[in-house]
């Protein structure tokens, strides 16, 4: 018969050996008041506290560029059954007699992370750290179904917390994901920019310049099959340029822009509107070039065409 028990059941032994308090009914994980750390990694792109938890692994609240505050635990060990786990915030051993605080049920996965919390729970860890309380996640083992407990210790965050707000005041508007696949639109027979489209290119501008390892940046221009395939084949290169204009106006290196124009040639619906436009797209170190096709957008194949 097939064991129940996740591959990693040997690292199991591995935490067990690192300090961690174990009873009869529960499995302790978390830092004392002599080794609890908490780290600030930053950049514009992200801003990072990163706490080590002894026996289990790390805490992080995470906040990238252009998203909110998150938070997860992060674990080599699927110590905690896959379900239904709690979120308490209690006192420390040190600070006897203060009641603890239910935040209710968190989702518990199989994964290296199996706990994420989004931006209004996260902040009710950090208010629960400032107030000198430890946020405690519970959790069925997968072992031997007691009950694993992981706590965020507070000792030497309050301080870490205020360069962590610094960092985020220095993030850029935008991330990766979100810039590295974008689509100005276009009225029918038009070129012009618009406020909006001029601030979404300032977003994809202020990136690129950020980001060395950004090497390409694609401008493919397209029509709808309203009218002549020569006219719109000369629209669509006209919709190409004024956007590369633009983007090469604000800074963007001339040697990093590819100009493309494909005319009516890739629709991507049935409805005119949706096909006058251009798709800008950035390609980074690294990444394969048949990935960066010359009219994607958001992963849909109907945007796919030839490099």
């Amino acid at each position: 018969m097939a064991s129940s028990f996740p591959k990693s059941f040997p690292n199991l032994l591995g935490a067990l050996a690192l300090g961690v308090s174990a009873s009869v009914d529960a499995a302790s994980y978390g830092a004392g008041i002599e080794n609890s750390q908490w780290y600030l990694s930053e950049s514009v792109f992200e801003c990072a506290l990163v706490h080590e938890v002894p026996g289990y692994g790390k805490a992080v609240f995470r906040h990238r560029a252009g998203e909110q505050l998150t938070f997860f635990l992060e674990s080599s060990s699927p110590l905690m059954r896959p379900g239904r786990g709690t979120l308490v915030v209690e006192a420390p051993a040190w600070r006897p007699g203060v009641a603890p605080r239910s935040m209710g049920k968190v989702t518990v996965s199989d994964s290296n992370r199996p706990v994420l919390l989004d931006t209004r729970q996260a902040m009710v860890l950090v208010q629960g750290l400032l107030q000198g309380m430890r946020p405690t996640v519970s959790r069925e083992s997968w072992f031997d179904g007691r009950l694993v407990r992981v706590h965020v210790s507070n000792v030497n965050f309050s301080g870490q917390f205020q360069n962590y707000r610094a960092c985020t005041a220095n993030l850029l508007p935008v991330n990766y994901d979100q810039i590295r696949r974008s689509r100005i639109p276009f009225a029918s027979g038009s070129a012009s920019l618009s406020d909006g489209d001029r601030a979404l290119l300032d977003n994809v501008v202020t990136f690129v310049m950020a980001d060395p390892s950004v090497e390409r940046v694609f401008v493919d221009g397209h029509s709808d099959r309203l009218g002549s395939r020569i006219d719109n084949r000369a629209l669509s290169e006209k919709r190409a340029n004024v956007v590369a204009d633009y983007l090469k106006a604000r800074g963007v290196s001339e040697d990093l822009i590819t100009v493309r124009a494909h005319g009516d040639q890739y629709p991507v619906s049935r409805r005119p509107a949706d096909n006058r436009r251009t798709n800008i797209r950035l390609q980074r170190e690294g990444e394969r070039p048949e990935l960066q096709q010359a009219s994607g957008y958001g992963g849909d194949s109907a945007e796919d065409g030839p490099g």
